[in-house]
């Protein structure tokens, strides 16, 4: 019986060997892990700052006080940015340029790359190619902003919601989602049963292209929320001005806007804290989105991003 017990556990250790790491294979390990700790502290120790001085007090952050965690607990900085009708105002107009700008692009790329994933459709690679070249050449900026002027767009909300409206990076990642993900008999299918195009496309394809659009949702919001540069050419009513436009003036120009109390915003103390309380406001948003579409990103890009 012992023999027959002592030859089972040699049997599981044949199976199951050990295998043991040279010391050059635990150095280099240990060398990722310290690079990788190196990198994480580069880029979350600036995050838990900003939030952190936004969090202390006028005194504290003008005197370089704050280090890692909050000194004086206040929350002054972000009383300061709400009482700012111009903040609340940009913030409005952010949310719209967002929510609008995304829906617009998305149902675009969506339109475009389609069709480009089907074998039948004719003068697919022609329509490619000129697709493509805009990546390597565009027209300019003073060719791009007499074509906008002379549609009208200057100074209105459309002039951030449509020349921009299509990334031709996204069109190829959901075309080579289509191609890789939606069989050609399923639209065969819906052919023989009588099903149009349209009735296809929000039956059939929406629904089996859900990680796709939340990864081009993602990189659409993401992009509009943090775009100031079209604006700043084509925008010249304040009641315009996204929320981005907003903070490079009080980062950059120094200039904190019109506020209720103007009394407080004098002081270089208030305007160095309401820098860090609308960094953490600016960023809130993509925060809250990220978590939503997470589990479909790595999917969505895994899948689009593979040759087709």
């Amino acid at each position: 019986m012992s023999n027959l017990q002592s030859q089972a556990g040699r049997s599981r250790a044949n199976k199951n060997p050990v295998i043991r790491e040279s010391l050059g294979d635990r150095l280099f390990i240990t060398a990722i892990y310290i690079i990788l700790s190196l990198v994480l502290v580069a880029v979350l120790y600036p995050l838990i700052y900003i939030v952190s001085s936004s969090l202390s007090s006028p005194s504290a952050v003008s005197s370089g006080k704050v280090w890692l965690w909050p000194v004086d607990l206040s929350f002054e900085g972000y009383k300061a940015v709400l009482r700012n009708e111009q903040v609340l105002m940009g913030y409005a107009n952010s949310l719209f340029y967002t929510a609008s700008g995304t829906f617009i692009s998305v149902a675009l790329t969506i339109m475009i790359a389609y069709p480009l994933s089907k074998k039948t459709f004719v003068g697919r690679s022609t329509l490619m190619i000129f697709i493509t070249f805009t990546m390597l050449f565009a027209g300019g900026l003073i060719p791009t902003y007499l074509v906008v002027k002379s549609l009208g767009l200057i100074d209105t909300r459309w002039a951030l919601l449509i020349p921009n409206a299509i990334w031709v990076w996204q069109v190829i990642i959901a075309r080579t989602f289509f191609q890789n993900s939606i069989p050609d008999e399923l639209s065969e299918a819906a052919d023989i049963d009588g099903c149009s195009d349209i009735r296809f496309i929000f039956s059939v394809i929406l629904p089996l292209a859900k990680p796709i659009v939340a990864v081009l949702s993602l990189m659409y919001a993401v992009g509009q929320w943090n775009a100031y540069f079209d604006a700043l050419i084509y925008l010249k009513s304040q009641s315009l001005y996204p929320l981005q436009l907003i903070l490079r003036s009080i980062l950059i120009l120094g200039s904190s806007g019109n506020m209720d109390a103007s009394e407080m915003i004098k002081q270089q103390q208030m305007a160095e804290l309401m820098k860090y309380s609308l960094i953490v406001m600016a960023s809130l948003p993509v925060l809250i989105i990220y978590p939503f579409v997470q589990r479909y990103f790595v999917q969505g890009m895994l899948i689009g991003s593979v040759k087709g």
